[in-house]
């Protein structure tokens, strides 16, 4: 009897490996279809062959990105790809004796600015994370915000969102969940604190991405179109705007959490465990080396990233600082750089590449043109950009929809695009509707503990006033920054 179960159980899951398959061949096909058919009906005889082939790619991706019919760092290299292959066959005809100098460009987005800080970045918190640092920052801080459950709540988030600065988001819900989870264990299953922990530690993690300019993908593309474009955005002026913001909403996340899940004070005490080693032992010595070796890089790392303007040196080519140390002092190994998320920086080279091509190619130029005669208010394309950014980041990668609609933004904004970018960053990771919309949502699901509707009250309050105080806060911010210049 077991056997026959076993045995029907392995059938099963094949029949649905069969049919998942089956589904995005399917979806891949019907994104095919959907994108040449809209490329068919955009189609003006003043667009030439390369400006429709980028439409039908741009098209083509959505959809991809939409139905997840391959992963979304693939839809990156097939469009680098896609562009690379049919770019070099259109220039090979306009211009044949200079096919390899339009295709540089299109390759140098492997080498972009963005690229090389996103990595150093990524070195940085795989270093934290190695040396179990993250932990220990951790749990001094967590300590210093008492034994009430709204503040402890608050020390949480707090914690969360400055670590999802300079760390993965992803890296950082995991680490705060592992380090919470024995506490939630004692609490009653269907606990309305461990539930706010749980959402709180989750919606933090991508508040907190805002922040800095490595915190989120969406963030780096945001700034390298503005860089693209002639305005110049960096660490610093980054972290001007989104830092801000994400303390603001971190606060404002927390407040609606405490209101729905801590109605009563009382008082509680969360044991994080403290890894203990004999100092007379030479591991304890050499893990105490190695944590300061990790702070004073991070330290030297940020405050070139933050003095830009002073020493000149570009936030790309500080980035070289933690690579170079941290991997010539042994703390970071081959494996290490191995398991670093190489297809993050996949998919958004392959997004820096569609939005370059769309500049290079003069679609850009041609959409402005037809929209220099109408008539759009500014502010209603801001607001509606935001809201819409939150939208398609709630079912799909906020990576994917920032490298969708920021490209549209400069087009849609061309005589002010300093600040859709902006907004458009920013709200890619005011996403947190569904389990899904995030990594940091997926893994506080993961633990069982919540439900799918759990997600729901703070998903709707932070999609509903998440956009209109990111958007807020940048025309504000805009505007005291050209008054001081």
């Amino acid at each position: 009897m077991a056997d026959s179960r076993t045995a029907s159980i392995k059938i099963l899951s094949e029949i649905q490996r069969v049919v998942d398959i089956q589904s995005k061949i399917i979806y891949f096909l019907l994104s095919i279809i959907a994108a040449g058919t809209l490329t068919y009906f955009l189609y003006e005889p003043s667009l030439n062959e390369a400006q429709l082939f980028v439409l039908f790619i741009l098209f083509l991706a959505v959809g991809l990105w939409v139905t997840e019919a391959i992963p979304p760092f693939a839809v990156g290299l097939l469009v680098f790809g896609g562009l690379i292959y049919g770019m070099a066959n259109y220039y090979g005809k306009v211009d044949p004796e200079n096919v390899q100098g339009h295709m540089i460009q299109y390759v140098n987005s492997w080498s972009s600015s963005v690229i090389w800080l996103m990595l150093g970045g990524f070195f940085i918190a795989e270093a934290m994370s190695k040396t179990k640092l993250d932990r220990e920052v951790f749990r001094i801080s967590v300590s210093r915000f008492g034994t009430s459950p709204k503040y402890i709540l608050l020390g949480l988030m707090l914690t969360t969102a400055l670590f999802s600065m300079i760390m993965s988001n992803t890296a950082t819900t995991a680490m705060m969940i592992a380090s919470v989870l024995p506490f939630i264990n004692t609490l009653d299953k269907d606990s309305p604190f461990a539930k706010a922990i749980l959402i709180g530690i989750s919606g933090a993690a991508s508040i907190g991405g805002m922040g800095t300019l490595i915190g989120s993908p969406p963030n780096a593309i945001a700034v390298e179109a503005l860089n693209n474009h002639g305005i110049p955005v960096g660490f610093l002026e980054w972290m001007i705007v989104g830092f801000p913001i994400a303390i603001i909403l971190t606060f404002m996340f927390w407040f609606a959490l405490t209101k729905k899940y801590i109605p009563k004070q009382q008082k509680m005490h969360i044991d994080i465990k403290k890894e203990t080693l004999d100092p007379n032992d030479p591991k304890y010595r050499f893990e105490k080396i190695k944590k300061k070796v990790v702070l004073s890089v991070l330290g030297l790392t940020l405050l070139l990233w933050l003095t830009e303007k002073v020493h000149g040196i570009p936030a790309a080519m500080v980035s070289f600082v933690p690579i170079i140390l941290l991997t010539m002092t042994g703390i970071i190994s081959g494996e290490d750089v191995r398991k670093l998320p190489w297809d993050t920086l996949m998919l958004v080279a392959g997004g820096l590449t569609l939005g370059l091509a769309i500049q290079d190619t003069g679609l850009a130029s041609y959409y402005i043109e037809q929209l220099d005669q109408t008539n759009l208010n500014f502010y209603m394309i801001v607001i509606s950009f935001a809201f819409l950014t939150v939208i398609l980041s709630n079912i799909m990668s906020n990576t994917a929809t920032a490298t969708i609609l920021i490209p549209i933004s400069l087009i849609l904004t061309f005589e002010n695009p300093a600040i859709l970018p902006f907004v458009i960053g920013l709200s890619a990771s005011a996403a947190l509707y569904l389990p899904i919309s995030t990594p940091p949502n997926a893994i506080a699901y993961s633990t069982g503990k919540l439900e799918q509707k759990d997600f729901r009250y703070g998903g709707t309050i932070f999609g509903l006033l998440g956009p209109i105080i990111i958007t807020t806060c940048v025309f504000a911010i805009a505007a005291l920054y050209q008054m001081i210049m």
